[in-house]
Formats: structure tokens, sequence, C-alpha cells
């Protein structure tokens, strides 16, 4: 049998309902990403979340990458990766929650850290931020040093 057929494939972008809200620092970062984080789920489960950003470091959009269980997240890069390339993205902020309160970075967190951030260097778009969320806190990676 012989296929002359290829898919052809079709990628739409569209700035509506672009928040031309602007990220300055780790705090500007984190407020953003609770506004979409369940304050009803914070502390029962764990979700993932990555922000996308322009030139000016203006969000472009955000995206829920997973929603998990209690002490862990399934991340997937190729899609957080392909986020940035849909919305022409040149940075990006990750961040998920703790469910526990504990602020302290995971060994899991630092390791997955540097995969995004090894990932989007081949694609020439950086890693500025890797933000842990409680219900009353955060911690930033940039702000500590380890990005």
């Amino acid at each position: 049998m012989k296929y002359n057929i290829v898919n052809e494939i079709k990628l739409i972008y569209t700035r509506k309902g672009n928040t031309e809200k602007k990220v300055l620092n780790s705090q500007d970062a984190t407020d953003i990403f609770r506004e979409h984080f369940d304050a009803d789920q914070i502390d029962y489960r764990e979700s993932f979340y990555s922000m996308y950003m322009n030139q000016a470091n203006k969000v472009l959009g955000i995206q829920k990458i997973s929603e998990s269980g209690i002490t862990s997240s399934l991340v997937d890069i190729r899609i957080i990766m392909q986020g940035a390339l849909l919305c022409n993205a040149v940075s990006i902020i990750i961040a998920h929650n703790h469910p526990s309160g504990n602020l302290t970075p995971s060994r899991e967190d630092i390791g997955i850290t540097q995969k995004i951030k090894e990932a989007g260097q081949l694609l020439n778009i950086k890693l500025l931020d890797h933000c842990i969320i409680t219900s009353i806190d955060s911690y930033s990676f940039s702000d500590e040093g380890i990005l």
C-alpha cells in the first residue's frame, strides 16, 4: 500500500487577552502565579505552571503543566518548551506549590529545574526563575542563587 498524504500542521497564535503585566522580580512572578493557583487546593495537591514572557518581560501567558498528588507533580519538559515556542517567548518562569508548607526545594525540584534550564538553552529561551509557593509564603531559586 502506498501513502501519498502528509499531514499539514497549522499553528495559530493570538494576543487576545494579553495582560501586559510585567515581571520585574520574584515577588511579581509569585503574585501573578497566585492568581492561577486554586486557593482552596494549594495546601492539598501539587500543581505546576509555566509563565511565558517576551523580551520586555511582559507576560504572554501562563500554562498549567500538571496537577498531581500530594507530594509530586509530573512535569513534561516538552510541553513547557512547546508553549514557549508557540507564543514566541524569550524567557520563562516556572512555579509549583508545596502542600506541606515546606519551602525547601527537593532533589527532584532542583533536578527538573536544571533540565528545563538546559532545554531552554538549546532553544535560546532563558529560564529566569523557579518559584515554590505555599499558602502563606514563597521561595525563589533565582533569589537564592540556585538558578
